[in-house]
């Protein structure tokens, strides 16, 4: 069980256990989700990775990037939170909660007051995420289906803190922000019949 696994802040030493955590995890979009987080490590919007321990051994990893809430007041800093990984064969243990569990801290830490993700909403909605629009926030991409955009909301964090969430720059140049056609349609599909 995940009772004896450590959690904390990544170190240069473990990047490359955490790459061949995420190229398992990812499968086909591994080699293209560790290219994103290294540019982010390379321009300093890496706000922090954190990595799960279980002798000895990395088994899983969870980044949060920095970002901005455009609100009408001013833009926010806030954190994205991509990816989570666990080691396939590790997955089913509590290693990837046992992650979501220490973000809010890292995130009060680093002063977001928001950490969004694009993900399933019945797993993340299980530990705390909610609808990023049942808060007034505003998905940054159309290919994000709505319930995929959810958000923490965490200290710091103001009523008047709505509006459209932005994403760094790198995100949108390897065109990793949502989905696409057909991956897309079959998630819309899927949403409607549920």
């Amino acid at each position: 069980m995940a009772s004896t696994v450590e959690v904390r802040e990544a170190g240069d030493s473990d990047t490359p256990a955490v790459e061949a955590v995420v190229e398992g995890a990812f499968g086909d979009q591994g080699a293209a989700v560790n290219d994103v987080m290294a540019r982010l490590r390379g321009v300093e919007d890496m706000g922090v990775e954190l990595v799960a321990i279980d002798d000895r051994e990395v088994v899983g990893c969870v980044a949060l990037s920095r970002a901005w809430l455009d609100a009408r007041e001013r833009l926010v800093d806030v954190l994205v939170l991509s990816p989570l990984a666990v080691a396939p064969d590790r997955q089913g243990r509590g290693i990837g909660t046992a992650l979501l569990a220490a973000v809010p801290e890292a995130a009060a830490r680093l002063g977001a007051p928001l950490v969004f993700l694009e993900g399933a909403p019945g797993y993340y909605g299980a530990r705390g995420w909610r609808p990023a629009s049942a808060h007034g926030l505003e998905r940054p991409s159309l290919r994000i289906p709505e319930p995929a955009c959810q958000v923490l909301l965490v200290d710091g964090h103001e009523p008047w803190m709505t509006g459209r969430l932005v994403y760094p720059d790198v995100w949108w140049r390897l065109d990793l922000v949502g989905l696409r056609d057909p991956e897309l349609a079959e998630v819309e599909a899927a949403l409607r019949e549920s």
